[in-house]
């Protein structure tokens, strides 16, 4: 009988020729500590996005505070689900045989590892989306990018990752523990048959996928806010853009490194026919680079306020001896300065006056 295809029998083969030996004190240590720290940083993201959904509830604040919490909602219950089933799994020393006879628990953690990693940058690159279409197409945003949308597209991307990590079950494939007992995937070693192999491939092409949809839309935003600072002279004006830009790389940056490094390598080993050549210690190190993306997710989209940024000025300013801006352009948050000029952007009113400045000043 084909273990793969097994549900009662896959998985354990790979556990009577180990060939991954990680120490258990920094395996135990390295689960609690991303646990915890991610717990903390995204229910302080989910208060501070409450608090405001309380405080501003105009329709140009609507798509941005729910596609933000969703991300910070699925970040939480990630480390939820995903840490307590990792900490059991070494609380227990590891012997799958002895608590997962069935393989369901197995399957339900790959289940959750699935989930719980595309979902998050299927959302990042929806914000990616929302937010270019807000700065490129103020009034189809705020004609179309309503709260009920908001809502449907949350609910399709939710219900499409749930898809993709109910494949394997739906196709009678059960999710397989790793070389290093901790944790379950899709296969990863001995990968020969085309079904498994796809699996590999099609969770590192979504992935991908959704990074370069998150990094086109982004330099497309930063780049029209560029243009509009150098063409405006407004004091709120080029906070807003200083504090936009700086926000956009920071997401740029910290999703293609956390994720490239697990993504690329599960698309290298479902391309490779035979056994691939990547390591158990190579596979667990990109895992935990990719966990601390969901980490850094909430202090990135809420967090990195203008506290933050006005201390990263003041080093800057003390190691350059460069006068960037003047401090007293701070003048709301990050969330809060966003939308004020988005709001401002999208208004009828505003927009009638940018058109009637320039017959003015002809008439002049």
């Amino acid at each position: 009988m084909n273990g793969s295809k097994s549900p009662g029998l896959a998985g354990f083969g790979i556990l009577k020729n180990t060939t991954c030996h990680t120490e258990k004190k920094i395996s135990v240590f390295f689960s609690i500590i991303f646990m915890t720290v991610g717990i903390l940083s995204n229910s302080l993201a989910i208060a501070i996005l409450m608090k405001a959904y309380q405080r501003f509830r105009q329709k140009s604040k609507a798509s941005f505070l729910l596609l933000a919490s969703g991300l910070v909602v699925t970040d939480l219950f990630g480390h939820l689900i995903n840490g307590a089933i990792a900490v059991f799994v070494y609380a227990s020393d590891k012997d799958w045989i002895r608590f997962n006879q069935s393989n369901i628990l197995c399957s339900v953690f790959g289940i959750c590892m699935v989930f719980f990693g595309l979902c998050p940058l299927f959302l990042g690159s929806v914000m990616a989306v929302e937010r270019c279409i807000g700065v490129t197409k103020p009034i189809f945003h705020s004609t179309k990018m309503t709260s009920k949308h908001v809502k449907m597209m949350l609910t399709m991307v939710c219900l499409f990752a749930v898809l993709v990590a109910l494949l394997p079950i739906l196709r009678f494939r059960a999710y397989q523990i790793q070389a290093s007992r901790t944790w379950c995937f899709y296969k990863t070693e001995h990968v020969e048959d085309w079904e498994d192999r796809f699996y590999l491939l099609l969770f590192s092409c979504l992935g991908l996928l959704a990074l370069a949809i998150s990094f086109l839309c982004n330099a497309v935003t930063g780049i029209t806010l560029l243009r509009v600072k150098l063409k405006s002279q407004q004091r709120q004006g080029r906070s807003h853009h200083f504090e936009m830009i700086i926000q956009l790389l920071a997401i740029m940056c910290v999703s293609c490194i956390c994720w490239s490094p697990f993504l690329v390598t599960m698309a290298r080993i479902g391309i490779n026919e035979s056994r691939s050549k990547e390591t158990c210690e190579t596979i667990l190190f990109a895992l935990r680079m990719a966990t601390w993306n969901q980490i850094l997710d909430p202090w990135v989209y809420i967090l990195l306020r203008k506290a933050v940024l006005k201390n990263l000025y003041k080093i800057t300013r003390g190691c350059c001896g460069v006068h960037i801006i003047n401090l007293h352009m701070w003048e709301l948050s990050s969330i809060k300065n966003s939308l004020k000029v988005a709001a401002i952007s999208e208004s009828p009113v505003s927009s009638k006056q940018i058109n009637l400045q320039p017959l003015s000043s002809m008439g002049q």
